[in-house]
């Protein structure tokens, strides 16, 4: 590790006995602002940095089995990618190696809140809605990626937590449903982000909360399922029309169901999986086809699940990871739907088992899973990233708060912005990865 001598000694270079690979030779130089080179040492796994590079090249001849990296100016972490100049004995090769991500604090929210929606606009702006906090919500704020700043913007007529927001093709927002102090709601409202003003629209004809909501391709709105006090849990389902601001009945699914994940597929299906049916959590998943409006029952996941999330990869295959089952089983197991086929396969578990967390699909391909709970560490900072390639995941920075029931949302340039949760106390801080 690279030393300063006292009474202004000369920087010198100390061998690091860390049994590390290469990559990780390279890793640790990068992230030490003094260092300009590295040596890796094949047969011991022993890394050295260097300030300079004679005391490097003095080590490389001693050693024929040596590594030398030297690291390029504006690669430090964090940059956005980093380049090496790699030399192995007599080759020379030049290769990229990506810099670890990390999470910056950006302005808080003016509300704390969990239970909430947060939705990412037209303009690239992010509208958080609703939710719970000192009680039940119906306050709202935009936040501005490029100043970092939240500002105040028109209140829904209903406060609501447990809703969902989803974008319509005009570029407004419809919240839907959700519960108060009053009970379960059927109400639903639009926001207008060119006037910051919600109007209310059509009421669905069953109130529900913990429901699911999927755009269709024809710009209409599914929602299915959730939970309300007169019938507990629902199977039914029921479509928005933007048109005409109604709302018309369509096929039920075959099993009761909330907290459960609907997923609209490349084809226009939406996939609905597992969830709670007020008896079991359920291993189920089914088909909702927009042409018919009819549900078909397909392939089981191999494990029950609740309060998981799915996430779209760019293969098209679905990822369902983490969520709860009965007898306070918190899970780590992850598994993949291949719509093309119909069937499900299990694929690399997460390193921390978690339910109430988010899943963000990242530019790259990469699945983002933050936050959630679990109960051997209780509220979780801890993000882990999937890699669809070879079926892993890795862990990468931790949030600077543990939180559940927060919300994250993937913006115009990459970066996921997380809002608000719970840890013991109600969030108003925000996060950017």
């Amino acid at each position: 590790m690279i030393i300063t001598q006292s009474l202004a000694q000369d920087i010198r270079s100390m061998e690091m006995s860390l049994m590390i690979d290469c990559k990780n030779c390279q890793v640790a130089c990068l992230t030490q602002s003094q260092c300009i080179a590295a040596t890796y040492h094949r047969s011991t796994s022993d890394c050295e940095l260097f300030d300079n590079m004679l005391n490097q090249n003095g080590t490389m001849l001693a050693d024929v089995d040596a590594t030398s990296m030297n690291a390029i100016s504006g690669t430090r972490f964090p940059p956005e990618a980093t380049t090496t100049s790699t030399t192995t004995s007599s080759t020379s090769t030049t290769t990229t190696t990506t810099a670890i991500p990390k999470w910056a604090p950006t302005g808080n929210m003016s509300v704390a809140r969990e239970y909430h929606t947060a939705s990412t606009l037209a303009n690239g702006s992010v509208l958080v809605v609703g939710g719970s906090g000192l009680g039940y919500l119906n306050s709202a704020e935009l936040y501005n990626p490029s100043t970092g700043i939240w500002t105040t913007t028109g209140s829904m007529n209903v406060a609501r937590g447990y809703h969902t927001a989803s974008i319509l093709a005009n570029g407004s927002v419809l919240v839907t449903g959700g519960s108060n102090s009053g009970g379960y709601l059927n109400t639903a409202e639009l926001y207008n982000p060119s006037t910051g003003i919600w109007i209310a629209t059509g009421s669905m004809n069953v109130a529900r909360g913990y429901h699911t909501a999927s755009t269709l391709a024809d710009g209409k709105v599914l929602i299915t399922g959730g939970y309300n006090n007169s019938v507990s849990c629902l199977n039914s389902a029921e479509l928005y029309n933007p048109s005409t601001g109604t709302w018309t009945v369509t096929g039920s699914m075959n099993t009761a169901r909330y907290i459960h994940t609907a997923t609209t597929l490349a084809n226009g299906s939406v996939l609905v999986t597992g969830g709670y049916n007020r008896v079991i959590y359920l291993n189920g998943a089914e088909l909702y086809n927009p042409s018919t409006g009819t549900w078909t029952i397909i392939g089981n996941m191999s494990v029950a699940r609740g309060y998981h999330t799915a996430s779209t990869l760019a293969n098209g295959s679905i990822l369902v990871t983490g969520g709860y089952n009965s007898g306070s089983s918190y899970l780590n197991s992850a598994e993949l739907y291949n719509p093309s086929i119909g069937t499900w396969t299990t694929t690399g578990s997460i390193n921390a088992a978690r339910f109430l967390h988010t899943a963000n699909t990242l530019a790259n391909g990469s699945v983002l899973v933050t936050g959630g709970y679990n109960s051997g560490s209780s509220y979780l900072n801890s993000a882990e990233l999937y890699n669809p390639s070879i079926g892993t995941w890795t862990t990468t920075r931790s949030m600077s708060a543990a939180r559940e029931y927060h919300k994250a949302s993937t913006l115009a340039n990459g970066s996921v912005l997380v809002t608000g949760g719970y840890n013991g106390v109600f969030l108003n801080s925000a996060e950017l990865y």
